[in-house]
């Protein structure tokens, strides 16, 4: 499946790709410094921020240090083709010859030559505009290489297709780059000659093109117009590599076309014409495609299958529905197998084996009880077709390999030298359910490092997102395994409006339903506090982008609930975002938030909630908001509004007051440059997350951890053997 939607108002940190590569990355990024609203370089740092820079500086050494400890985690940068393998490092892309040993990585793609060392002022003057890797697809035959670069404070997308056949003296690199595509989101070859790609045009992504390399050249001609502006397409190709399907996903129906890429006919045919409320996604098994999509019980996903020359519903056979509260959240087909990546009703994570032939029954297989992410790996054109490797991580274990036999379901760890299960050994996994005010139940995933009665007076970390049917992101992250050696619990929220629970887990809080997320994530902090688990006064919420509307919505109606609150890329202007149609992502949102201009009663909803709208004076929680200046997702200007009303709020109401305590911080940290998923920058990320962590062991008055003393003495020793 893997369609992403990628217009959403969406986080995706870029700590996932960072840690796995840290070695390499710190030796080639220059150090950036978080900046208020100000320009001046005097001004750097507000007052408030000055307070809290000493703590900055002693955890950004600590978060380096940690980012260390977990540099050589499984990634899946190393791709297999028939004759060499690829390593994709931060500054281009190596490869080795399969049949040798000992040889050097000869570089077939260099960075820096590609993009010429481009630089610009931006917003600036100091600011460098570095680009990274992100997609890698090798041709059938290994002929040629493509690769898209994106700029790290821009979403600026570039494809560079090069060839890698040895055909002159030259060595590999920008000599035998042959073309270069820009604004390039999505593309997968159909043959050594032949790439299909999409484009991306103010987060819109609606054509699809056909680059055809010939001897004397190349020749691009339009293959498919999206016509809807609430649609976003994507090519993507099948597992086996027989077919390509193109994509066409809106937030409530889907359109697949597929090409035969066994036949000189490319052409694209619809799989099932779009309908209203139906999703779904294909894949390819022999004669047959496979299909995920929402025509289960409840509209939940359900696997069909459909033969290649009669693709319409009509022709659809059901041969998998999970049962009630289980959700499936992806799928491959892996030889004669379909395996779904499911959640249970308590969000453990585990695989569903769906056998294709008719012999054999459905069978699940248990993952590890710490699981909580999951990243299937890509089949190289070397790498055995039936079987499928596969990380599975937690916000506070690493990603570990395994592998996943369906045939005789064997799940192998590729972990041999036991540090997996000693970083999974620092930590505990429970999984509880709050009982929200409408009676239903709403899990909550929870990571300590002691039993749950030693818990009462530990700090507590609450993630939350709830919205466009997504997860919360609970892929590895090294500052949340810091806060977690340090004591902290956290907690993750699974509220309405995310995905865990399956499509009507999303439905429930679309719209008119908005109100149910903002109760269920004060029912989760409701009990977590009569489990015994920490007290408000010690309790932080920290949310991204769209998840800052549940985050902000709770302040603003129990605001004792909380000590600090963090926010990044916040949507905090619901209403004046969705009644300015001149926003990139205002028309497709609808189906999320309502139409507040065409529907007086989608407008009175959204304002009962929209946490800009809903300020009043009272003593809120210390908050620390972190912007970017060119987001094209979350206008800026929304995110100052609400710290200017919010700071007035908590002005007004401490002049009410008669006693001494200190007024709550309101901090705006506005960062230069126009990516919404936050720093790409090594050191930038560390000057960041290192000022939250200051800004939370600051505002809920803790004191900052210090290394134990057998650590103090090995670090000592090692000083004294260095000088």
């Amino acid at each position: 499946m893997a369609v992403l939607l990628s217009s959403l108002r969406l986080f995706s940190p870029a700590q996932v790709a960072v840690y796995s590569r840290i070695t390499r990355l710190c030796s080639s990024v220059q150090r950036r410094y978080t900046s208020d609203s100000s320009s001046s370089s005097a001004d750097r740092y507000s007052s408030v921020l000055e307070g809290y820079k000493d703590l900055q500086k002693y955890f950004r050494r600590r978060l380096k240090a940690t980012y260390h400890r977990f540099s050589d985690t499984a990634d899946h940068t190393v791709i297999y083709g028939h004759q060499h393998m690829y390593l994709v490092e931060n500054d281009g892309i190596y490869r080795l010859n399969n049949q040798q040993s000992g040889q050097v990585p000869e570089q077939v793609l260099d960075l820096g030559e590609v993009t010429g060392g481009e630089m610009g002022t931006g917003y600036d003057d100091k600011e460098t505009f570095q680009w990274s890797l992100q997609r890698v697809r090798l041709s059938p035959q290994e002929k040629h290489l493509a690769a898209t670069l994106k700029c790290s404070h821009s979403e600026k997308l570039r494809c560079v297709v090069v060839r890698l056949e040895e055909t002159d003296p030259l060595p590999l690199g920008s000599h035998h780059v042959r073309l270069t595509l820009e604004k390039v989101f999505s593309f997968e070859w159909a043959s050594d000659e032949v790439l299909f790609y999409t484009t991306l045009e103010g987060l819109r992504s609606s054509s699809v093109f056909r680059l055809e390399l010939t001897s004397s050249g190349s020749r691009i001609t339009s293959v498919y117009e999206e016509t809807l502006p609430d649609v976003f397409v994507e090519v993507a190709l099948s597992r086996d590599r027989h077919i390509l399907t193109i994509n066409c996903n809106s937030r409530t129906s889907s359109e697949v076309l597929i090409s035969h890429l066994a036949t000189s006919q490319l052409e694209p045919t619809v799989v099932q014409p779009r309908q209203q409320d139906l999703l779904y996604y294909v894949e390819h098994w022999k004669t047959q495609l496979i299909i995920l999509a929402n025509t289960g019980p409840g509209q939940e996903y359900q696997v069909v299958k459909a033969p290649v020359s009669e693709t319409s519903m009509l022709s659809w056979v059901s041969l998998f529905s999970p049962d009630p509260g289980t959700a499936i959240r992806d799928m491959d087909v892996v030889g004669d197998h379909c395996v779904l990546v499911a959640r249970t009703p308590v969000n453990e994570l585990v695989l569903i084996v769906v056998p294709l032939t008719d012999d054999k029954e459905a069978y699940t297989v248990q993952l590890p009880s710490w699981a909580c992410a999951i990243e299937t790996k890509k089949p190289g054109l070397a790498d055995q077709q039936d079987m499928l490797e596969f990380l599975i991580s937690s916000p506070v274990c690493p990603p570990a390999p395994y592998r996943l036999y369906p045939e005789s379901g064997l799940l192998l760890s590729g972990s041999s030298d036991g540090a997996s299960l000693q970083n999974q050994a620092h930590s505990i996994t429970t999984r509880v359910e709050a009982c929200s005010q409408d009676g239903t139940l709403v899990p909550v995933t929870l990571f300590h490092s002691v039993p749950v009665a030693g818990l009462g007076q530990a700090p507590l970390l609450v993630s939350v997102y709830g919205a466009y049917g997504r997860d919360l992101n609970m892929d590895f992250c090294p500052e949340r395994r810091l806060l977690l050696e340090q004591g902290w619990v956290l907690a993750y929220c699974h509220i309405r409006g995310g995905g865990e629970r399956g499509l009507s887990w999303h439905r429930q809080a679309c719209v008119e339903g908005k109100q149910k997320g903002v109760e269920d994530l004060k029912s989760c902090l409701l009990h977590l506090f009569s489990l015994g688990v920490s007290v408000p006064s010690l309790t932080a919420l920290t949310a991204c982008s769209a998840g800052a509307v549940p985050a902000g919505a709770l302040c603003n109606r129990q605001p004792d609930m909380l000590r600090a609150v963090t926010l990044q890329a916040p949507f905090l202007d619901v209403l004046g975002t969705m009644e300015n149609q001149s926003l990139p992502l205002t028309l497709e949102d609808r189906d999320e938030w309502g139409d507040p201009e065409g529907n007086p009663k989608h407008r009175r909803i959204i304002a009962s909630y929209c946490p800009l709208q809903n300020i009043t004076p009272q003593r809120y929680p210390s908050m620390l908001l972190t912007a970017y200046r060119g987001d094209a997702r979350v206008p800026l200007a929304g995110v100052i509004k609400y710290t200017k009303l919010l700071k007035k709020a908590n002005h007004a109401h401490v002049g009410t007051m008669s006693e001494c305590e200190p007024a709550p911080n309101i901090v705006l940290n506005i960062q230069p440059g126009a990516n919404h998923h936050g720093p790409e920058d090594f050191e930038q990320l560390l000057e960041e997350e290192s000022l939250k962590l200051a800004f939370l062991y600051a505002e809920l008055g803790l004191d900052p951890p210090r290394p134990s003393r057998r650590r103090k003495r090995a670090q000592d020793q090692q000083k004294i053997e260095r000088r």
